[in-house]
């Protein structure tokens, strides 16, 4: 799963920035900045709740 794409498509549907994903994912905003440009990956538990993100808004985790 690319959690780069995943991750910066879930922010835009959501019409959030980054700084409000960060706050909604307890994370800092340069986590966010940086899994956006690939640089980093989000630890598995905040990759479970992108997950559940991604579901409760019908984002669809296939094709990423």
């Amino acid at each position: 799963m690319n959690y780069q794409r995943l991750v910066k498509e879930l922010r835009i549907k959501l019409i959030l920035s980054q700084q409000e994903l960060a706050n909604l994912l307890k994370v800092s905003f340069s986590s966010i900045n940086r899994w956006e440009t690939g640089k980093h990956e989000p630890t598995i538990k905040v990759k479970r709740r992108i997950i559940e993100l991604c579901k409760e808004n019908n984002i669809n985790l296939e094709e990423k």
